[in-house]
């Protein structure tokens, strides 16, 4: 697939886009924007003029290049003519996303995507369980899996955007429907906990999901049940949670949510929903250094020839692995399997779950 990646690191706005798009081509028919939060607006403008008509999206992130890590850098994606493209909004994530899908399943349907050779690529700003179960009414009877993340690294005080050919939208999520007409487009998730050693099967009996709050499991106030499992007293759960988060177990399979404040009388609010009946264990943190690499070998054998990888690397991943010292192994190690531009998201979205602690990534060849 013809992928070419423009990136600057220049503090002025439109430097660093006459930068990035020196490297696109004048024909592409797709662009990815990545860019600090105060050149968001100022660049998704400009290229939006520069490459009118072109299919544009983007948003503020954390991005990864090479082996390094900036939430400064501009990073701009473009996809050539073996790629057939289609973008879209879906607006009031937080009330009533359902009112964009029907463009959406229009667009699903103009992709005309075949067997593992089309992508959704989404960013979104909140309520990422409504909005995965609505995406899915457009994208499942096509067999079309999502990679995505929710927009991280906001300034405080400040709005999360999704732009869209050249336009800033609040409470929304931005996607790209990506086909490959020259190879297959893979997905895959990395797991790096397993449940702990001896750890009990929960059940939440009482939530509040409007604000991913979990109550109680078994009937007793979950941050004294998260406590008891992983040995930690309630002033050291919220720093814990790096390498024992909780995960949700549905059938042979494990997602994980992170807790981030325990709430009023010892529940735990939690950056996943949780629903009421669903099965919690406390998990342990694996040999992710090990793991990665599993992951990495089975991306290179399944792949013949890589044009390019899009990952999502949650927040806590990210801060697990500065803390250890091993971020930029990580990411020089990926760089190594194929050229790469990832994220650090709040969460990530895969397929019909969203997950916290978890690296989602989508390999074009």
């Amino acid at each position: 697939m013809q992928v070419a990646i423009g990136t600057s690191s220049s503090a002025d706005v439109k430097s660093a886009v006459a930068e990035v798009t020196a490297k696109t081509g004048s024909n592409p028919n797709l662009l990815i924007l990545l860019s600090s939060y105060d050149h968001l607006e100022e660049a998704s403008k400009l290229i939006a003029t520069k490459y009118p008509g072109v299919p544009l999206i983007g948003t503020s992130a954390t991005s990864y290049y090479g082996s390094e890590s900036s939430d400064r850098r501009m990073n701009l994606i473009s996809f050539g003519s073996d790629a057939e493209a289609q973008v879209g909004i879906l607006r009031d994530l937080s009330a009533a996303p359902l009112i964009d899908i029907a463009d959406m399943e229009d667009k699903v349907s103009k992709i005309h995507a075949g067997n593992e050779d089309t992508v959704c690529i989404e960013f979104c700003s909140n309520d990422e369980e409504r909005l995965v179960t609505s995406m899915n009414v457009a994208l499942e009877h096509a067999g079309i899996p999502i990679v995505g993340g929710t927009i991280f690294g906001t300034p405080e005080g400040k709005k999360s955007y999704a732009m869209l050919n050249g336009v800033l939208y609040e409470d929304a999520c931005c996607y790209a429907l990506i086909k490959n007409k020259s190879g297959k487009i893979r997905t895959y998730s990395e797991l790096i906990f397993k449940p702990m050693d001896g750890a009990k099967q929960h059940i939440a009996t009482s939530v509040n999901l409007s604000n991913k709050e979990l109550i109680t499991l078994d009937g007793r106030p979950a941050a004294d049940v998260y406590c008891q499992d992983a040995g930690v007293s309630q002033g050291e759960l919220v720093g814990n949670i790096l390498t024992n988060p909780l995960g949700r177990v549905i059938g042979d399979e494990i997602f994980i949510a992170s807790p981030y404040e325990i709430g009023k009388n010892g529940s735990l609010i939690n950056y996943k929903r949780i629903n009421e009946n669903d099965t919690i264990q406390v998990m342990e943190l694996m040999d992710y250094e090990s793991i990665g690499e599993d992951t990495r070998r089975t991306i290179k054998n399944e792949n013949s020839k890589i044009s390019f990888m899009f990952s999502v690397n949650c927040i806590y991943r990210h801060l697990l692995y500065t803390n250890r010292g091993y971020l930029t192994s990580f990411l020089g190690a990926m760089s190594n399997v194929g050229p790469h531009i990832g994220i650090v998201g709040g969460g990530e979205q895969y397929k019909k779950q969203h997950v916290n602690q978890t690296m989602v990534c989508a390999v074009f060849e």
